[in-house]
Formats: structure tokens, C-alpha cells, sequence
């Protein structure tokens, strides 16, 4: 892995971290869909600017990926939804730890069987027990 791929993939991980934050205080403050709109709308309104000042990028090119990848804005809200809710409720860490535990939990199985255009990895002694020890630190975090 590059070392600018890992200062990268840090960097988003504080981003998500702060953004889960953030929208779980607007949720505490003004409910759950509307932490959702003002999230998106903050976000819509990024993109549209990065998209201009690129001459519209790539994205005339929407329609040459699999239908289903379409679907990320609607995860996308899905996401915020679940994150403004219990940040308020359950606290930040264990809001995190869960969300993060059930993406590698679904990453492995998407890995494992191929699914929606994943990289086929099959599972093997140290993933599966890199997984029980997710599931130990996840409870040792959340009790």
C-alpha cells in the first residue's frame, strides 16, 4: 500500500469521525430527517463545486456503470440516518465501532463470494480470526 493511500484512507476515516459527530448533533437538535437533508444538501453543494471547477469531469460517463452503484446516494442517506440517531444515543465510539465492525463483517462476505463486482477473496484461518477478534474488541468497546 502507498503511503499517500494510507494518509488518504486517514484522513477519511477522521473525516467520517467528525461528520458522525456533527450529524448526530444536528439530529439531537432538529430530528433525524433533517440532519439527513441539511448533511446531504452540505454535500451536494461541495460536489457541485469540485464538478464545476473541473469542467464537469468525467460525468457524462453516470451511464456506463452497473445500475445497482446508483444506489450509493440512497445508502448515502441510509448512513447519515443511522448515524444521527445514535451518536446522540449510544455515543460516538460504540456508534463508530459498530458501523465500522458491520462494514468488515459485510466487506469480507462481499469478498469472500464475489459479490457486486468485489475482488473474489476467499475467506481463510487468519481473516476468520481476524473477524473474532473484531468481535471481541467490539464488546469490549460497546458494553
Amino acid at each position: 500500500m502507498s503511503s499517500l493511500a494510507a494518509l488518504i484512507a486517514m484522513i477519511g476515516g477522521v473525516a467520517i469521525s467528525l461528520q458522525s459527530l456533527f450529524s448526530g448533533v444536528i439530529g439531537s437538535k432538529v430530528g433525524v430527517a433533517e440532519s439527513i437533508f441539511i448533511v446531504h444538501a452540505g454535500g451536494m453543494l461541495l460536489a457541485a463545486v469540485i464538478i464545476a471547477s473541473l469542467r464537469g469531469g468525467n460525468l457524462a460517463a453516470w451511464d456506463t456503470v452497473p445500475w445497482y452503484t446508483l444506489t450509493a446516494g440512497f445508502l448515502g442517506v441510509v448512513i447519515v440516518g443511522s448515524i444521527s440517531y445514535t451518536v446522540p444515543r449510544i455515543g460516538l465510539a460504540s456508534t463508530l465501532t459498530l458501523a465500522v465492525v458491520a462494514q468488515l463483517v459485510v466487506g469480507a462476505l462481499l469478498d469472500h463470494f464475489g459479490l457486486l463486482g468485489a475482488v473474489q477473496r476467499s475467506f481463510d484461518l487468519p481473516r476468520i480470526l481476524g473477524l473474532a477478534v473484531l468481535g471481541v474488541g467490539t464488546w469490549l468497546v460497546i458494553r
